[in-house]
């Protein structure tokens, strides 16, 4: 289909993909405010720790959870736009279906 609004989601639907993939290899800017503040902080924990001679064991698990969670919301994104993507494309479907069998025959 090639009306606009599967033309908005397309475009919506690549940004998303590009968002996931600069999350996997673990840039920031895709990240939410509260995303970059955990991690941010987590950085500037495990710092600290490495300045004073301690494990980073706990910061490099929240570094991890806070990736993983991004990387969660992100795919859920990405599904929720192909679901609405499919529910556009069936609709006009349906709706071409019907033009066609309310004919003049």
């Amino acid at each position: 289909m090639g009306n606009a609004d599967t033309r908005r989601l397309d475009r919506e639907i690549s940004k998303t993909t590009r968002k996931l993939e600069a999350v996997r290899k673990g840039e920031m800017w895709p990240l939410t405010s509260a995303e970059r503040r955990a991690v941010i902080g987590a950085l500037a924990g495990g710092s600290y720790r490495v300045l004073r001679g301690k494990s980073t064991g706990r910061e490099e698990n929240r570094l991890d959870s806070v990736a993983s969670a991004a990387e969660t919301r992100l795919t859920a994104e990405l599904t929720a736009l192909h679901m609405e993507r499919q529910r556009i494309v069936r609709e006009a479907a349906a709706a071409k279906a019907a033009r066609k069998s309310s004919g003049w025959w």
